[in-house]
């Protein structure tokens, strides 16, 4: 029993360092366990770079051999179908698919801006994931680096629009061009209608022989600034990587910060690859091609603004040649089959961290239930049924234990008054009278110990996934991604888990009991700024836990009455 005991004030002691955790965090103070409060540093404003200044350092010179199959734009061109917008005095050109909107600057022919047009804010706008702007830099760039002091045309170069239009399939497509220094660069963006993948071609003609080995880089810009829904949970915001020998990585901007990133060097030719912005639902990833020699680098630009990119070797192109390097960049929603799809180990974009062994096959049931009832919130509902039916088992034989333990409590409390002054005779009269009646004082808990990791890849199915967002269930719920608005499930669950402590046996502790009485109030209160897909979860398994554990306690009642 002292065991029992012991561990459920470990439980309580977590609970509490957690929260005052986040109390400190919210407080802009440094928290116990590392880091920084999310979102603390400050914005950086956007400027506009020195030529040379912000340029990624150029790596080895190893050379793949690159493609020689030029970009060429489809032949029907029409320079009106692309929007022109001004912005920092420069020019905007306005791509558009049905589910994306990208506004690529004639300042470098940098994506500056993109707004998903299938995921909304609670205020009805579109996601707006890439931006720049003065309170907020997040972009894609790309250029051509190239030893010595020989300046090529980079993301800070002015381009100009060549052509653009629509293809024979209707892809909406456009092709920029800056020349510098002999070496002309072509960029070329098209969209395929209901993807969020943008295919980029960067073609290279060469007109000076003095420019020797040229390199091509990709890379995402992003300032640190990490947007979190709640105090009470925090999503991981920051730059990921990946390589077939390496697998997933994410890079931490503080790591960044303090240059104490580690990422893959030389990646080989076909081996799959890719860098990545991450946050909470949505990312953008430049993917290169498979059949080429990579080299991934990471870090910081100014204050509060990082950057992770990829660099390919072009090698020293022959006067008058042009050489093509295709590539991919996703910008969208982490929704797990459709990343799948797109590359190699994309779908790790969607993290759930140590127990994604567990969460994927959750999430997979979890998408199965739902093409069968087509609502997110009955999906939980019935997840959490059948996540209930597979450990049945266990949680009978707690609640068994348990129940058997309620028997006794009448004995144990007589025994705490007959040996008040003796632990040891207490402690021996206990473990006798559990001997006689065949009672393990922690068969209440190991069970619930098994489940633990389960519930836990649960969380965070239910934490990342996309497809919450701006899914209704009934009546007032409307989106499972976002806290219930009149705090109904929450309250729900709080009286939940309030019958739930009635049915257990009441400790015999009396500072004890007072905490168990009290957990359900701090778990209510935690939960009030939870998404409601997690607390609809929770207050199911409380209602399922309640009838098990009031038939197993009703049997033993009749079974000691007999």
């Amino acid at each position: 029993m002292d065991i029992k005991k012991t561990i459920l004030w470990a439980i309580f002691a977590i609970s509490a360092l957690m929260l005052y955790d986040n109390w400190l965090l919210h407080e802009g103070r440094p928290s116990l366990l590392g880091g920084t409060k999310p979102g603390s540093s400050t914005t950086t404003k956007p400027t506009e770079p020195s030529p040379k200044g912000d340029l990624p350092p150029q790596a080895g010179t190893a050379v793949a051999p690159p493609s020689n199959a030029p970009a060429s734009p489809p032949k029907e061109a029409n320079l009106s179908a692309i929007s022109v917008v001004a912005q920092n005095n420069a020019e905007k050109f306005i791509l558009e698919n049905d589910v994306l909107r990208l506004e690529i600057s004639a300042n470098g022919a940098n994506v500056v801006n993109a707004k998903l047009l299938q995921e909304f804010n609670p205020d009805k706008t579109p996601v707006e994931l890439l931006q720049l702007n003065p309170s907020h830099q997040y972009i894609a760039r790309s250029g051509l680096i190239a030893g010595g002091n020989i300046e090529l045309p980079n993301h800070n170069s002015v381009f100009s629009l060549q052509t653009s239009g629509k293809d024979g399939t209707g892809r909406p497509f456009l092709v920029m061009a800056a020349e510098r220094n002999g070496v002309k660069l072509e960029k070329l963006f098209l969209l395929v209608p209901g993807s969020y993948v943008v295919e980029v071609g960067h073609s290279v003609t060469q007109t000076n022989a003095n420019a020797g080995p040229i390199i091509l880089y990709t890379e995402l810009v992003r300032d640190g600034s990490e947007k979190q829904e709640s105090e009470f949970y925090s999503t991981f915001t920051g730059p990921a990587v990946y390589t077939e020998k390496d697998k997933f990585q994410k890079l931490s901007f503080a790591d960044i910060d303090k240059g104490k990133q580690e990422v893959p060097k030389d990646v080989p030719a076909a081996s799959p690859a890719w860098i990545a912005m991450v946050q909470h639902y949505f990312a953008s990833a430049w993917i290169p091609a498979d059949k080429t020699v990579r080299d991934i680098y990471a870090g910081k630009i100014d204050k509060n603004l990082f950057r992770v990119g990829m660099q390919v070797p072009l090698g020293t192109i022959a006067a008058g040649a042009t050489v093509t390097e295709k590539a991919r960049l996703f910008i969208g929603p982490q929704e797990e089959s459709m990343l799948e799809g797109i590359a190699p180990g994309l779908e790790l974009l969607k993290d759930y961290g140590y127990l994604t062994i567990l969460a994927k096959p959750i999430f997979w049931l979890l998408e199965k239930i739902y093409g069968y009832v087509n609502n997110w919130g009955w999906s939980i509902v019935l997840l959490t049924v059948l996540i209930k039916l597979v450990f049945f088992p266990l949680s009978a034989a707690s609640y068994k234990s348990m129940a058997r333990m309620k028997e006794v409590q009448p004995r144990l409390t007589t025994m705490r008054e007959q040996f008040k002054g003796d632990p040891q005779k207490l402690n021996a009269a206990m473990m006798e009278m559990y001997k006689k009646e065949k009672i393990n004082p922690l068969g209440g808990c190991l069970p619930v110990v098994v489940q633990i990791p389960v519930f836990i890849a649960l969380y965070w199915v239910l934490l990342s996934s996309v497809e919450m967002r701006n899914a209704p269930w009934i009546g007032w719920i409307h989106d499972l991604s976002m806290p219930d608005p009149y705090y109904i499930l929450p309250v729900i669950m709080a009286v939940s888990m309030f019958v739930q402590t009635k049915l257990n046996p009441k400790p015999p502790d009396p500072i004890q009991a007072k905490v168990m009485m009290y957990m359900p109030l701090i778990f209510s209160v935690m939960f009030f700024f939870f998404p409601s897909g997690l607390v609809l979860y929770w207050v199911v398994n409380n209602l399922l836990s309640i009838a098990q554990q009031w038939q197993i306690n009703n049997m033993f009642g009749k079974k000691q009455a007999a």
